[in-house]
This record gives C-alpha cells, sequence and structure tokens, in this order.
C-alpha cells in the first residue's frame, strides 16, 4: 500500500509551492490535480501520469465521490500518490471527504500545506487583512453551497468579523454585498475582488459594497477572491489616483499626437 499526500498547489504561481510539494511533485508515481492548477506546477512531476479531477462551476465537474475511490485505489499500485488541489487543501478544499475516505480503507497520508489565496491576495495587494486599531477579527467564507446541501450561514459570520475573505462569490457579489449592507455593513465599506492571483493575468477591483450592490459584474476569466473590510481603503484610495494619472497621462500623449 502507497501513500497519498494532499498537497496544496497555492494560489497559481508555480514558485510560491512550497519545498516539500516541489519535491513531493518530483517523486509523485500519479497526480490528481485541480483543473486551475499552473501547467508549471504540473511539469514538476516528470515522471508522473496525471488524472485531471478538477471542478468548475457551471461546466463539466469530477463527482468529488469518484476522486475518494480513485485516490484510494491508486494507493494500491503506486508508493507516491499526490492529489494536489488549489490554494490550501483545508480551506475550501472538500480535504476532510478525501480524508476520511483514506482512513475508512486504512490508507496512510499526509496533508501539506499551501498558500491560500486570500493570503496571497493580500501579499499582493500589500494590505494586511489584520490591523492594530483597525482588523482584530478575520472571517475566512464562502456562500457557494453544493446540490443537496443546506443553504450557508456565512452573513453572521462576516457581520462579526472586521475583514471578510470571500471564496467563490464573485459571481454573487450583488447579492452577497446588499446582504451585508442589510445586515448592517456601511455601504462605504472597501472592497477589492483580485483575479488570478499571483499570475501575470492578476487583475483587481477596488471598489465598496454599494457599488458592488448597485450593479453586477461581468464574468471572470479566472478564479476571484473577494476582500471586504477598513483595511482596504488606502488601497482603493491610492489605486484611484494612480488611475486619474493614468486617464491625463493617456489625454496628454493623444493631444500631442493631435498635434
Amino acid at each position: 500500500m502507497g501513500k497519498v499526500w494532499l498537497v496544496g498547489a497555492g494560489p497559481g504561481a508555480p514558485d510560491l509551492l512550497t519545498v516539500r510539494a516541489a519535491r513531493l511533485l518530483e517523486a509523485a508515481d500519479i497526480v490528481f490535480h485541480d483543473a486551475l492548477v499552473h501547467p508549471g506546477t504540473l511539469a514538476l512531476a516528470k515522471r508522473a501520469r496525471f488524472v485531471d479531477v478538477g471542478k468548475r462551476f457551471g461546466k463539466v465537474s469530477t463527482e468529488q465521490l469518484f476522486i475518494n475511490r480513485a485516490i484510494v485505489e491508486a494507493a494500491k499500485t503506486h508508493a507516491t500518490v499526490v492529489r494536489l488541489k488549489g490554494g490550501d487543501p483545508m480551506v475550501f478544499g472538500r480535504a476532510q471527504e478525501e480524508i476520511d475516505a483514506l482512513e475508512a480503507a486504512g490508507v496512510d497520508y499526509e496533508v501539506v500545506p499551501g498558500i491560500t489565496a486570500a493570503l496571497a491576495a493580500s501579499a499582493s495587494l500589500g494590505a494586511s487583512l489584520t490591523r492594530r486599531g483597525i482588523a482584530r477579527t478575520l472571517a475566512f467564507l464562502t456562500p457557494r453551497v453544493g446540490r443537496d446541501e443546506q443553504a450557508s450561514e456565512w452573513l453572521p459570520a462576516a457581520l462579526g468579523a472586521d475583514s471578510i475573505a470571500l471564496y467563490m462569490a464573485a459571481g454573487a457579489s450583488q447579492s452577497i454585498a446588499r446582504d451585508l449592507i442589510a445586515g448592517g455593513k456601511d455601504a462605504d465599506t472597501p472592497a477589492v475582488l483580485v483575479e488570478s492571483v499571483s499570475l501575470p493575468t492578476e487583475a483587481r477591483r477596488f471598489t465598496t459594497l454599494a457599488a458592488l450592490a448597485a450593479e453586477a459584474l461581468p464574468k471572470a476569466a479566472g478564479p476571484v477572491v473577494m476582500l471586504v473590510g477598513e483595511v482596504f481603503r488606502d488601497r482603493g484610495a491610492a489605486q484611484e489616483v494612480l488611475d486619474h494619472e493614468n486617464v491625463m497621462r493617456q489625454f496628454a500623449a493623444e493631444r500631442c499626437q493631435a498635434g
């Protein structure tokens, strides 16, 4: 019987992997990977067989029960089985279901942490999720619920936190903002949505709950983490200044070209 490693692939950039994760990929016989794992990360597993078991909202996804069975069966014929999950396996990664299946089958396993998207976004923005005198509490939440699951009671936790990190929430950002405002959050509370964090295609949208509540956002091409809280006010103001300066430079360049 081999061993299964539940490995965090981090937010996207291959060089944000832990050293242990990289070594395990190099040694892996078989890798079961999520849909959004970067090709550069998969390239580290030079001798492994790959099995795509990704889940994407609104697209064909691999059933969790199939994944549970597959990693158990793989451990019977492979010494090193890597289950590669985006971000951190233990944060909205359904790792517990896989752990339960491995324990029930008597398969040895170990979890290797990864950098979760909210922490990567905080680092990229240069805005701490906690700050003395402003934010002493932090909530990691998702409003998403699976098929045949009860509705998520995420709102009370969000209202009780100074900073909020919402996963798998961009498509429902308008209703989320409305619920937060109705629950008592100031409509002027800053929010920022970071898409494809840590990758060259990373994009940021600084806004407020009021603006989010007023208009639905276009569908994002990559994964998005939504951050809400006063700790992002300074970064949002700085971005407004930068955007204004860029517009003025563009205007000046166009006038110069016009003669």
